[in-house]
């Protein structure tokens, strides 16, 4: 990706225009450094958590000659603390259920024939259970927005 500042005005191109001023055809296909001739520099995007982040405004880094955004947090002023907790502890319930789902025709056949089910489905499906109630307890311990956004269910 590059941009051009013109004017005051940073405009991004995902692919270099074919003409540009007195260059009619091929300009897409000049080097770096002959499209930096131009004004066209790279673009670089930060690492940002896309759950809790936003990219905003773009800017020139004069020190490495690139455009590049500015990362800000996202605005959660309309959920408390409270409701990005329930939607994360649902999220992780439904997570835990599908995978109990893979196992749950085992007790399907338990309780229909009185067939045994494997110590280690049963180990399995205990394991998950405690995940969940830990993860559970994990999220309820949180006390910032961003935090609660970016808790990791699949730990």
């Amino acid at each position: 990706m590059k941009a051009i500042n013109i004017n005051g005005t940073i405009n991004t191109y995902n692919n270099t225009p074919k003409s540009w001023g007195s260059v009619i055809c091929g300009f897409d296909s000049l080097s770096d450094e002959q499209l930096k001739t131009h004004g066209f520099y790279d673009v670089v995007i930060p690492t940002y958590n896309s759950l809790s982040e936003v990219l905003s405004d773009i800017t020139w880094d004069e020190s490495n000659k690139v455009f590049t955004y500015t990362v800000n947090d996202k605005d959660f002023s309309e959920s408390t603390i409270n409701q990005l907790k329930e939607m994360q502890i649902k999220d992780v319930k439904a997570r835990g259920y599908l995978k109990l789902l893979e196992t749950d025709w085992y007790i399907i056949r338990k309780a229909e024939e009185n067939v045994s089910i494997p110590d280690s489905i049963i180990t399995e499906r205990n394991n998950l259970r405690t995940a969940m109630n830990t993860k559970e307890s994990e999220i309820n311990a949180l006390t910032a927005k961003k935090a609660i956004i970016e808790y990791n269910k699949e730990s």
